[in-house]
Order: structure tokens, then C-alpha cells, then sequence
């Protein structure tokens, strides 16, 4: 399906302030999965930008600011066309169907960085919490497994929008039982660590009611290596596996790694006054719906020729009366309703 999607983050300050260098990540990833077909990035104030890969494939953007501002903004719009329709159209290796099982050695040196815990605090408290999804000495379906704990978090977590950088550690979200997409995915990829899987951090976009509407943010969630299938999302904010409507733009081993936006502004701490972020994901490609049947007329009622009734003018007279009886409608007519700083806020 065809996607437009429109980004649009806007800092403002009090007064003009210089910025550092930004790191720009609101590409999607290319694929034989997805196309992109055009893109635009407007960045205001003058600058010059280079593009670059990192070391997980995803594009930056690295932006260089020649001028100083009290705003700073960046708009995104891509058009593109998104092949993967069907998020259960694979098949694990036999190894794989069931947990545990252990990853194949020449797999291993590159999804030991994905394996690697990065909250070890939090470890004790979310294998207590792991333990209601599996108990120790039992086998279950792998997909089962983590579909089993996506769901839970979607059900049993509430969702809130935060604009503050950075994510909650799993104790965190655990305590408060609460959080944003980003606290959701981060919780959901050190739960599969704990387990011993390799996963990864996603940020990118995804297209729904919401998103559609405007107004909205980007997305986060979590993809797990899975042999014979390799890298499948899950998403525990909307509690599905990813598909079509996931649009992938950058992955890392650290959530605090694919932000899309990242920079700094040198001048007064108290300089930064707001930030907004206005995210449209729209599928333009829809079909239309069929124009309902038009309806036929009914042939016209032949004349009656019969006599006329000598007491018809009696009764349009009584008709006429009880009408002029009737309290008249109102019609209303309403009026048309010096110190460097990071730059915050979720991009």
C-alpha cells in the first residue's frame, strides 16, 4: 500500500540561541519490503546537511547550523509503498518453534549485542514479573511466548504521550504501570534479553486511525530475532505484531540511540520555551468505495378524473386554518465558530 507521511517538530525559544549539530533520523529504511518513492526535508535556519549510514544501516542526517534563531524547525514528507501485508508469512527453523532454544553459532557474534541487558538494576524485578508467562523447566510456542506478553502490556498498561527526551527503565514502568510507546518497547526488548533473545530497539511511524487524523507523534516498538524468520516486530502499545501499517526508520540495540531528532543550542538554560511535534500518516492509495445505487422513480399517479367532492374547498379551508394556528419555527442563523543545552522534548 501507498503511505504519505508528514513530520513536523518545531523548537522555540525566548531569544536567538546557536545550535549545535543535529542528528536527523526520519528516513525510513529501504527494502524489499518498502519503497520510497519521493521525499522531502526542510530545515530551518540555514544550514548544511550530510547524509550518512550508521552502524545499524539506518540514515542520518547529520545538520550543521549557520545561523543563530529563536525556532528551529524540521519538516518530513515521504511518499511510499509498503509490501509487507502479512506479519505471520514466515516459517521458524524447527530449533526455533518452541522455548527455549539457543541461537546457532554463526549467528551468535552479531546478535550478542542485541542479547546484552542494559538496565541490570532492573533485572530482579522484571524476572519476577517475567515468571507469569513462564515458569521455570517449561516449554511453550516461541511466537505464543512473546505475543503472550505483548498483549499483556497493551491490556494491563495505560498509555500516556510524554514529550520528555529520553525513555523509563522497565522498573519504572513496571512501579508506575504506565508509559509512552518508547517505555512500552523498552520494556518489551529487555523482557526478551532476560529470556536470553536477541532484540532491538524500533522508532519510525505507523499508519492508523490517529495518525491519520494529525496531530499525532512518532512510534516505537520492539523486534526480536527469530531464526528462519529473522527480525519480527512486535508492538506492545497496540498489542499486535508489526505489519503494513509499521513504517521502520531507524533500529538500535539502545532506545536512547534512535531518537529522531537529537541536537543541542548553546545560550540561557531558561531559552528553551516549547516544543511541537505534529505526525499525519495517511494511506493515499485507498480504494473508494463504490457510489450507492441511485434510486428509480416511481412512474407518476395517473390524474383521478373522477367528480369532484362539492365538500373539497370546505376541507382545504379547515386545512388551511389549523395551519395558520401552528406556532411558526424560528430560524438561527449561528456565527462560524551560554551553557549548551539538549534540546527536549520527543521528536
Amino acid at each position: 500500500m501507498k503511505i504519505r507521511i508528514q513530520h513536523r517538530t518545531t523548537y522555540n525559544y525566548n531569544q536567538p540561541v546557536t545550535f549545535g549539530q543535529h542528528k536527523i533520523m526520519v528516513r525510513p529504511r529501504e527494502g524489499h519490503d518498502l519503497h520510497i518513492e519521493s521525499s522531502i526535508l526542510e530545515i530551518t535556519p540555514a544550514h548544511t546537511i550530510r547524509w550518512m549510514r550508521d552502524v545499524n544501516g539506518s540514515s542520518i542526517a547529520k545538520v550543521d547550523f549557520t545561523q543563530s534563531a529563536s525556532q528551529l524547525s524540521f519538516y518530513s514528507e515521504v511518499i511510499l509503498n509498503q509490501y509487507d501485508t502479512n506479519p505471520l508469512d514466515f516459517i521458524l527453523e524447527e530449533s526455533a518453534v518452541n522455548y527455549p532454544f539457543v541461537y546457532d553459532p554463526d549467528s551468535l557474534p552479531e546478535l550478542t549485542a542485541f542479547m546484552a541487558i542494559l538496565y541490570p538494576k532492573d533485572t530482579a524485578p522484571l524476572r519476577e514479573w517475567l515468571g507469569q508467562f513462564l515458569k521455570p523447566g517449561n516449554t511453550i510456542e516461541t511466537i505464543a511466548l512473546l505475543q503472550n506478553v505483548n498483549t499483556y502490556i497493551n491490556h494491563t498498561f495505560q498509555y500516556q504521550r510524554r514529550d520528555d527526551p529520553g525513555v523509563q527503565t522497565p522498573a519504572e514502568t513496571l512501579k508506575k504501570n504506565s508509559g509512552s510507546c518508547r517505555d512500552f518497547a523498552t520494556l518489551l526488548l529487555e523482557a526478551c534479553r532476560c529470556w536470553g533473545l536477541a532484540a532491538r530497539f524500533v522508532s519510525g511511524y505507523m499508519q492508523c486511525e490517529a495518525t491519520e487524523a494529525g496531530g499525532a507523534s512518532t512510534h516505537a516498538w520492539t523486534e526480536v530475532y527469530l531464526p528462519g524468520a529473522g527480525w519480527k516486530g512486535f508492538d506492545p502499545t497496540s498489542g499486535i505484531m508489526t505489519g503494513s501499517q509499521h513504517v521502520t526508520v531507524a533500529v538500535s540495540r539502545n532506545p536512547e540511540n534512535a531518537a529522531p531528532i537529537a541536537g543541542s543550542f548553546e545560550g540561557p538554560a531558561n531559552a528553551f520555551q516549547s516544543i511541537q511535534v505534529d505526525v499525519t500518516v495517511v494511506q493515499i492509495d485507498r480504494p473508494v468505495p463504490p457510489a450507492p445505487p441511485i434510486p428509480i422513480s416511481p412512474p407518476p399517479q395517473q390524474q383521478n378524473l373522477s367528480q369532484p367532492n362539492p365538500n373539497q374547498p370546505v376541507q382545504q379551508a379547515q386545512q388551511m386554518a389549523q395551519q395558520v394556528t401552528t406556532p411558526a419555527m424560528d430560524m438561527v442563523i449561528h456565527p462560524t465558530p551560554g551553557v549548551p543545552q539538549k534540546n527536549a522534548g520527543r521528536a
